[in-house]
């Protein structure tokens, strides 16, 4: 009956650090990834045609913008903050800037 007991808690042992384990490499994979300090992209919900994108580092940005089906419908270089959207219809949008190295997805709504 001991031994029952004493295998069972070396299972449990080692299944508890497997999972710490793979809990790790996950942290370590998502920490890789540069991301665009400061980044803001407003105003959302928009409904003025136009949408402001800053960040800290205030460098050119490539902004690309996709549609629910995952075309593109903007392809861009922005050296100032100021980017036109009047002639994308209302509906929800993702959002792509990459700055340097690093980059960023967020949704985008248009009224």
């Amino acid at each position: 009956m001991k031994k029952n007991y004493f295998y069972t808690l070396i299972l449990l042992f080692i299944f508890s650090i497997s999972i710490q384990a793979q809990d790790s490499r996950v942290v370590v994979n998502k920490s890789q990834d540069p991301v665009i300090e400061g980044l803001s992209v407003y105003p959302n919900p928009n409904n003025t045609g136009k949408v402001f994108i800053t960040s800290k580092s205030n460098l050119e940005k490539k902004v690309e913008i996709f549609d629910v089906l995952g075309k593109k419908v903007v392809d861009v270089t922005l050296y100032t903050k100021e980017l036109n959207i009047s002639n994308l219809n209302p509906g929800v949008y993702i959002i792509k800037v990459k700055e340097g190295e690093a980059s960023a997805t967020r949704k985008l709504i248009i009224n």
